[in-house]
């Protein structure tokens, strides 16, 4: 594992690994601030405290109104992310590409089994076990133009998508190609891995997620006890790497035959409207988020 390089190596970002920008002066902003307050008080049941923000998923939301660092667009951008996790742990932690490209066009350009991506935003993907038939393909070519042709994150004001090349990507079905790998999601804060949170059951009904400390001890009692992954201590470290230089990131692996395999950078985890197993554990995150020295602030 290498160090990661200086930001200057970067294409895209500013001198200096902390450099941010001020706010981007936006005419939607107070629509913007409006579809957090109304979406934060729908999914939690109460209003979120912009102004002392205590709980890490109301600092989510100070992040996507007030922190356009220049960086984020590129965390967000699959095809950039996977360049600069290969660029400082090396490239066998990333998934091949099997192709990218801004639209599909009338043949398939990439062999399957396969996952088809979004670049530019989240849980837009079609597995694809096998070739498609001609009106499969056709409605795969309708469905992802839909993709390309907004920017994803407008509605709950997700910042960094906004700034993101929009288009597609397609990779190796990884795993026993039938379910998806297991999810390992790791909170890292002002550079320090502190929680990890195992996602179960994603492509099925029964979606669900544990999260653990950073010794993989469950914050509360539940009944799923995934086994920790062989490389979780690899997992750490190389989150860690990844993560310096922010107050927050969330660095997402999988792990396939005991190798681990970076997933992706996260900025907004659950757009800050999931709700934790206890209301502790929203603010013990918001403490270590304040702690890092670096919490998003107002204008």
């Amino acid at each position: 594992m290498r160090a990661p390089p200086p930001c200057s190596r970067l294409p895209g970002l500013g001198d200096g690994v902390l450099a941010r920008a001020r706010p981007i002066a936006d005419p939607d902003a107070r629509t913007a601030r409006a579809q957090v307050l109304s979406h934060y008080r729908r999914k939690l049941g109460r209003w979120p405290d912009l102004d002392e923000a205590l709980r890490f998923t109301e600092l989510v939301q100070r992040r996507k109104l007030y922190d356009h660092d220049p960086r984020h667009p590129q965390l967000m951008d699959k095809v950039a992310a996977k360049a600069l996790a290969a660029e400082a742990l090396g490239r066998e932690w990333t998934i091949p590409t099997l192709w990218q490209g801004r639209l599909l066009g009338a043949e398939m350009p990439f062999a399957c089994p396969a996952i088809l991506k979004a670049r530019h935003g989240c849980n837009q993907n079609r597995i694809l076990r096998t070739p498609p038939g001609a009106a499969e393909w056709a409605a795969l070519r309708q469905l992802t133009c839909g993709w390309v042709a907004e920017p994803y994150g407008q509605a709950v004001a997700e910042w960094g998508y906004l700034h993101t090349p929009r288009g597609l990507l397609a990779e190796p079905l990884i795993g026993n190609g039938v379910t998806p790998p297991v999810d390992y999601k790791i909170y890292v804060f002002g550079g320090v891995a502190t929680h990890v949170q195992v996602h179960l059951g994603r492509g099925g009904g029964n979606h669900r997620w544990v999260l653990h400390d950073r010794s993989y001890t469950p914050l509360v009692d539940v009944e799923d006890r995934p086994p920790p992954p062989r490389s979780l201590g690899a997992m750490l470290q190389a989150a860690e790497v990844l993560g310096a230089g922010y107050d927050f990131l969330r660095i997402d692996f999988y792990e396939v035959d005991g190798q681990p395999l970076f997933g992706e950078y996260c900025l907004y985890p659950g757009s800050g409207f999931d709700r934790f197993a206890e209301d502790w554990i929203d603010l013990e995150l918001g403490r270590l988020w304040h702690a890092a020295g670096e919490v998003p602030v107002r204008d």
